[in-house]
């Protein structure tokens, strides 16, 4: 629609991508719907839906039954599938096909890949049942696509990588999310630079690395990715995503937040690519400063992780899984120089991730995990809420007990912290993140009040 006649009245509104093609729409080749960002609910259906729509988007129904995504989320599977109706406008099963597609289209216009290798990696079993659904939904064929897209460069065809683009809503504070991983990152696993993150990747029998770097010209990010993450692409750019909060509604939220958020628009809540991997570093982050945690960290990853050749020297390694830290004794891990109930901490987080008894993926029920977290030996109040922040993706964390809360709200008494809190309602895990970074601009870069 041009410019001069796309007023409100002129205009069709749907919830999703999914019910404007159920409406027989197809996606503009102009717009590229299909690097939308995602959705960031509060309300309890949308909250949910919005879990539904994360997994779909990182393939969860690609091995998975839709009743045993339903018991993960500790709803039924009629209710689910009316919310994900309510809130989209479409079935599950529509939602997961417009995903599909729209994430093919993207293969197609940025990639050389083959038109085989484009239908599998979308998450389609055959690439007859691709062109079929493609060609039903888009009234194209998948070769349309490529031939309208930007030239790509013939030197791709002899690449052993890919470029994705990933979008998110303005602004970003991409510095400062950098900062915060920055001084987290695990040697041999993560490397961090003034303007980039990269990090080595196993997702399920896939190993390989990827890259994020933001766009100059538009609101996105470009992530490089090697080949081998070709198979589980939907979801190495779905923790892409879920690690850089890319979803987040940063006009909304700040709005809410008022002054607190003043200095730092666009700040957002680092996520956690590997669940594993970030709650084992929360723990080891416990009642020490990040520079110790680091160590620690690392040398657990030198001690147990599995070695990895990358272009990058810096990325060496990979987190070793909780099947495979399941099976060490704790006396190894303390051994390392980790305190004895820490090491036993991380064995039986382990051991009740391998046995699924834990689930870390964003999403979940969120209440349940956290109390699940705490009835294991040396996980208390805080680091569980920290893990649900950061690993399971509320946004309503607020860690009332934390040093760097109280000094940033130069307030002692909980109750009075908690009172206070109850305005940034219900997005008070990014209010901890603007207390911590406020509390950065009054201390040294050495300070011990912002924690793990």
């Amino acid at each position: 629609m041009s410019g001069q006649n796309a007023s409100a009245k002129n205009c069709t509104f749907y919830p999703s991508a999914a019910a404007a093609e159920q409406a027989g729409f197809r996606p503009c080749l102009l717009c590229r719907p299909e690097l939308a960002p995602g959705n960031a609910r509060i309300d309890a259906v949308g909250r949910l839906a919005a879990a539904v729509a994360k997994r779909i988007e990182a393939g969860a129904l690609l091995e998975q039954r839709f009743e045993d995504l339903a018991a993960e989320l500790g709803v039924s599977a009629r209710h689910l599938r009316r919310a994900v109706q309510q809130e989209f406008g479409v079935s599950p099963i529509k939602l997961l096909q417009t995903h599909r597609l729209l994430l093919a289209k993207q293969l197609l216009r940025e990639t050389t890949l083959s038109m085989a290798d484009v239908a599998y990696a979308s998450g389609f079993s055959s690439l007859r049942r691709f062109n079929a659904l493609f060609q039903a939904r888009y009234r194209l064929q998948p070769t349309q696509i490529r031939h309208s897209a930007p030239a790509l460069q013939k030197s791709q065809e002899t690449q052993d990588y890919i470029v994705c683009e990933v979008a998110y809503r303005p602004p970003l504070d991409w510095s400062a999310l950098l900062g915060y991983l920055a001084g987290r990152a695990i040697a041999g696993i993560e490397t961090v630079t003034a303007k980039s993150y990269g990090r080595t990747v196993r997702l399920g029998q896939q190993r390989g690395w990827l890259t994020a770097v933001p766009i100059s010209d538009r609101c996105g990010l470009k992530v490089t990715l090697s080949l081998a993450l070709v198979p589980v692409l939907p979801l190495a750019l779905a923790q892409v995503k879920t690690l850089f909060d890319l979803a987040a509604e940063p006009q909304q939220i700040a709005a809410h937040l008022g002054e607190l958020a003043l200095s730092h628009p666009g700040l957002r809540v680092p996520g956690a690519f590997d669940g594993f991997e970030t709650a084992v570093r929360t723990i080891l982050g416990q009642q020490v400063s990040v520079k110790s945690a680091n160590t620690l960290m690392n040398r657990f990853v030198q001690c147990l992780g599995e070695p990895l050749e990358t272009p990058f020297a810096t990325l060496t390694h990979l987190m070793p899984t909780a099947q495979q830290v399941a099976e060490v004794d704790a006396s190894a891990i303390a051994a390392l120089g980790i305190v004895k109930t820490r090491a036993r901490a991380i064995l039986a987080l382990a051991e009740a991730i391998a046995q699924g008894r834990v689930m870390l993926k964003p999403g979940g029920n969120i209440e349940q995990t956290v109390a699940q977290l705490q009835a294991l030996p040396g996980i208390g109040p805080w680091t569980a809420q920290y893990i649900a922040m950061r690993v399971l993706g509320d946004p309503d964390v607020f860690l009332h007990s934390d040093l760097g809360i109280r000094q940033a709200l130069g307030e002692t008494n909980s109750k009075q912290i908690l009172a206070i809190a109850a305005q940034w309602q219900p997005w008070r895990s990014y209010a901890t993140l603007h207390l911590w970074k406020s509390l950065e601009r009054r201390e040294s870069p050495q300070s011990k009040s912002v924690p793990v």
